[in-house]
């Protein structure tokens, strides 16, 4: 008996375009000042992170279709909330990290961030996927490769987006993915790399498709079907009550800018 003809690429690019349209589900659950009181480990979560000019800001709100899920704040480097967004339902968590990289953050306050950073890279069973922002125009500074250490430390996948590609003309931005691609490699670090543009709107079937799989989704026909993730509620220790909820606290550390 023959078998029907299979177009992966068609499949891949369906299953990537209603990934996206779940993920457009995304509504904001609470914000943590530290990752003591983040929710229950337990479901799926991915984490975006990034220097905080790098537009992670932007490329949460283009991604969700919402222009005003993640918010910046005012002051570079100075709000340190951890922001969780339920995709869907609460099993399933977008979590925006502060942004980093800003001199004006206080040495003592750096150095406590990371340590928590890590140990959330590290050892958050429900982390599924990091997603590494970092701007195309000078990719992967000293605390990107960190932050690519760490989540190798914890056998974290890391999905990279070179941000701003807007920025760059067509032949200088594919030059900048190539040789980030080759210095990934050099490092020994095995991440996956796609150019992204919150501006344009470019980019974001792919990077869905990547968070798809992170959040177990599956093609059945036309329509995403989401894996079960039920856990008992007597696992659910230490739920954050004393987390800090509202729709008015700001998401990202950075004024994005015009991206």
């Amino acid at each position: 008996m023959s078998t029907p003809f299979t177009d992966v690429a068609t499949d891949q690019a369906l299953f990537n375009t209603k990934s996206r349209q779940k993920i457009q589900q995304t509504a904001f659950m609470m914000s943590a000042p530290t990752f003591r009181l983040c929710p229950a480990d337990m479901g799926l979560e991915v984490a975006f992170a990034g220097r905080s000019n790098a537009g992670k800001s932007s490329a949460i709100n283009a991604l969700t279709n919402q222009r005003q899920l993640a918010r910046s704040s005012k002051t570079p480097g100075r709000t340190q909330m951890i922001n969780f967004f339920s995709v869907g339902d609460s099993d399933r968590r977008l979590v925006d990290l502060p942004g980093y990289g800003y001199a004006a953050v206080p040495l003592e306050m750096k150095k406590e961030w990371q340590v928590e950073l890590e140990e959330y890279l590290v050892s958050r069973s429900s982390l599924a996927g990091l997603v590494l922002m970092t701007d195309i125009r000078h990719p992967l500074k000293f605390f990107d490769e960190q932050m690519l250490h760490w989540a190798k430390d914890g056998d974290l996948p890391v999905h990279i987006l070179l941000t701003k590609a807007d920025k760059l003309k067509y032949g200088a931005a594919k030059n900048a993915l190539l040789n980030t691609r080759k210095r990934l490699k050099k490092l020994g670090l095995n991440c996956s790399i796609q150019l992204f543009s919150a501006l344009r709107k470019e980019g974001l079937d792919e990077l869905a498709g990547v968070m798809g799989k992170w959040y177990e989704y599956q093609l059945d026909g036309d329509k995403i079907i989401e894996t079960s993730l039920s856990e008992s509620a007597d696992t659910q220790v230490g739920e954050t009550t004393t987390a800090v909820e509202g729709s008015d606290v700001e998401g990202s550390d950075a004024k994005d800018g015009a991206k």
